[in-house]
């Protein structure tokens, strides 16, 4: 579920999905949606103080230090940008948090010709399709449904249509096969 709380990201959200099966928008506040899992993203580091990973830390009080704790345990302190991990949420909905970088540091504004979008939806769908929870169960098992935002275009400065024209590219390459 792609998700979009102003009309120009909407749009260019409409214009992917149409031609992909699987794939649908909402025009609200991702925390409407009842969905497995939501995507966040974040920094490199696992600070959620800004953008919409604020509104995550707000709703489920834990998620930054799970995010924090998984990232230090598991990738030495720096989550790169083309990674992605997934952590328990504390609510029954959506159980999980999938933490995806589009920038390295916290606020950093992107280049107009940034792949980040890209790299970051890729990271989300390569995790659903073979990645494994800590328990060692296939994450696709335990997350039937994801709502993510926009990719990069709120803090991040990237236009609604590129980060669209980017996820519509991860999702192509990574699912390709899966469908």
């Amino acid at each position: 579920m792609l998700c979009a709380l102003d009309d120009r990201m909407a749009k260019a959200w409409h214009e992917i999905s149409e031609a992909r099966p699987g794939m649908s928008v909402h025009q609200g506040s991702i925390l409407e949606l009842p969905v497995d899992a939501v995507v966040s993203p974040a920094n490199s580091y696992g600070w959620m103080r800004g953008g919409i990973d604020a509104l995550y830390a707000r709703a489920f009080p834990q998620v930054e230090e799970h995010v924090r704790s998984a990232v230090l345990a598991y990738h030495g302190g720096e989550l790169p940008v083309g990674e992605s991990l997934a952590v328990p949420t504390g609510a029954a909905r959506p159980g999980w948090l999938i933490s995806a970088p589009t920038m390295r540091e916290p606020g950093e504004l992107l280049p107009q010709d940034t792949v980040h979008p890209y790299l970051a939806a890729r990271a989300v769908l390569r995790l659903w399709a073979e990645g494994l929870l800590e328990s060692g169960m296939p994450v696709r098992h335990a997350v039937r449904s994801v709502a993510m935002p926009g990719l990069g275009t709120g803090v991040g400065g990237v236009a609604p249509e590129t980060c669209a024209r980017q996820i519509a590219a991860a999702w192509d390459e990574v699912l390709a096969d899966i469908r």
